[in-house]
């Protein structure tokens, strides 16, 4: 739910969130817990049903943040060409990142330290606790992660950018006071 409001914030239209059932959508069934009502409500502009290999039907992105397992190589060869798959289940992926490649993904990120694109927290909030403590941030905002995250983006440098290398190391000394700063500058006053 958070990061679907975070890519929202971005300005990411067109997306379909899945549970453990299939698609999200108004009146899927009572009972529906209330972040998932809303979410039903607030994704699937285009009204897809079913489960998760027809949400990838021609999508571009994939993210991942469920369970080992449950994509599998043939729902990625329906996505668009040279989609972007962010397996972020621990320690068993919602795919393997070789497998991902192997279907056709062009970038792939796993919350694996034991694969390329490793995304990890500990990338983001050391930096963003400090900028938030030293600028006495009364909360932490969409606006604040936002930068955090472009922050983040910045530190590849253009020449280094490549479908192995889309995010600095989770230890990388620069990040911290790079995110502080980037939250430090879009404190609420």
């Amino acid at each position: 739910t958070a990061v679907i409001h975070m890519l929202m914030e971005a300005g990411v239209q067109d997306i379909i969130a899945c549970d453990e059932h299939g698609i999200l959508y108004p009146g899927l069934h009572d009972g529906l817990p209330g972040h998932k009502e809303a979410l039903s409500h607030e994704t699937n502009p285009r009204g897809v049903r079913g489960g998760l290999a027809e949400a990838l039907e021609g999508a571009d992105v994939f993210i991942g943040l469920s369970v080992g397992g449950c994509l599998k190589p043939e729902m990625i060869r329906r996505m668009n060409r040279d989609p972007i798959v962010f397996a972020m289940a621990n320690p068993v992926p919602e795919i393997m990142p070789d497998l991902a490649k192997k279907a056709g993904a062009k970038v792939v990120g796993t919350g694996r330290s034991d694969f390329p694109n490793q995304v990890n927290n500990v990338v983001a909030f050391p930096g963003i606790f400090k900028g938030a403590l030293e600028g006495r941030a009364r909360q932490i905002t969409e606006e604040m992660k936002l930068a955090a995250a472009n922050a983040i983006a910045s530190l590849v440098p253009d020449e280094e950018l490549n479908e192995d290398n889309i995010m600095p190391e989770a230890f990388n000394p620069k990040v911290a006071e790079v995110v502080a700063e980037a939250v430090r500058s879009h404190i609420e006053r």
